[in-house]
């Protein structure tokens, strides 16, 4: 279609879900931490000041369960979870993590005479595209940013805001490019008695302020709080599980997902290393100017080192072949897990800050966060395709 709009969304780091994300990916870390070999397959539950979480371990060294509880509070605290119904310091705590299975064990550790197998079957996808300059789709990158600077005004103290919230941002595309925003929508959490129109115009400063100049939407479209009060949220409000907010993790449903939530899981799990890293080839694609959209798929079976199939579609494009693209990408990466693991540097402590306002669109750290969204590959890409 010449015309069309697309609509995405965003939760908070303090929605129920996100919650949970957190959790495990602070767990993620705090093994991490211990042993870069370290395996693990972390679950949360949280609710009405309860906290809950389960899963498989194995590490080399022990971690006793008062650093895995402590590391938990230290995640709602940070967040900022102080109320009533859901507090980091007075919320129960249950740990039900257990040592991994030993069949899986077998099927995925390397020995001398078989390499490093996938930690599970399954199917990823990466997407670029470069609508923004963080090469995401817009509408849920402009979904992000909304969030994130609401989250950052409550940090810095206005106590009007909450931390649990939702944003939704529709786009009028012509021609296949965004245009313009036709309807915003942002439900926040708010301290009680909290005048409503005066909300609306924090939101309303907070929108303009991420939208391109000229791109906001119809006063008549433009929702804050639309039910009229939203005092209480987080997880005593609806109960948060890791894992359940997978599109929103990704890339706001403008292109496919595999199904397979990235929190709470080391990089064995392809679920988690083999979706960065079709996100690092296709973020390179877009990058070296090949392609103006990019998406990947990896498959793999659990407990063999190779993927099955290596797919990449460049959306029509005209400037490659997506069949040299895919020989050549697989030329410059190992995408094995281990291969993966390494090229990415990916047993390290870095996952707890991935888990909310996306695991993609972000800048690389120092210390190897993120470095699924760097750009090193576009030399050798465009020695070939340009």
């Amino acid at each position: 279609m010449s015309e069309y709009l697309f609509t995405s969304e965003s939760v908070s780091e303090g929605h129920p879900d996100k919650v949970a994300d957190r959790i495990s990916d602070a767990i993620v870390d705090l093994y991490f931490s211990k042993d870069p070999e370290a395996r693990v397959a972390a679950e949360t539950m949280v609710t009405t000041n309860r906290i809950i979480v389960a899963g498989e371990v194995r590490c080399a060294k022990p971690v006793i369960s008062a650093e895995i509880e402590a590391a938990a509070r230290a995640a709602v605290r940070d967040i900022g979870y102080e109320q009533e119904g859901f507090h980091w310091k007075n919320a129960t705590f249950h740990n039900y993590l257990h040592d991994q299975s030993k069949d899986i064990a077998v099927g995925v550790d390397a020995s001398e005479d078989k390499e490093e197998g996938a930690g599970d079957q399954g199917i990823m996808f990466g997407h670029a595209s470069n609508e923004t300059e963080l090469l995401m789709p817009a509408p849920i990158a402009f979904s992000h940013e909304i969030l994130k600077k609401l989250a950052a005004l409550r940090h810095a103290g206005d106590t009007r805001l909450e931390p649990d919230s939702k944003s939704q941002v529709t786009l009028r595309y012509k021609d296949g490019k965004p245009v313009a925003a036709t309807s915003i929508v942002v439900s926040t959490q708010h301290s009680p008695g909290c005048c409503q129109k005066e909300l609306r115009e924090l939101v309303r400063g907070v929108v303009l302020d991420v939208l391109p100049e000229g791109w906001m939407c119809p006063e008549a479209d433009f929702y804050v709080n639309p039910t009229g009060v939203f005092e209480i949220g987080g997880p005593d409000g609806d109960a948060g599980l890791t894992g359940r907010k997978i599109i929103v993790d990704t890339y706001g449903g403008a292109a496919p997902h595999g199904g397979g939530a990235f929190s709470g899981k080391d990089p064995t799990k392809v679920d988690r290393s083999a979706a960065y890293a079709s996100r690092y080839l296709a973020k390179n694609v877009v990058a070296a100017g090949i392609a103006d959209n990019c998406t990947i798929q990896l498959a793999y079976a659990i407990g063999v080192a190779k993927p099955l199939s290596v797919y990449v579609d460049i959306w029509g494009n005209v400037k490659a072949d997506q069949h040299a693209v895919a020989e050549t990408l697989q030329k410059l990466v190992d995408l094995s897990p281990k291969g993966i693991r390494e090229h990415l540097g990916l047993n390290k402590p870095i996952y707890e800050r991935t888990a909310a306002y996306g695991h993609f669109g972000r800048l690389p750290d120092e210390d190897g966060g993120f470095s699924w969204e760097k750009t090193d590959l576009v030399p050798a890409l465009q020695a070939v395709f340009q």
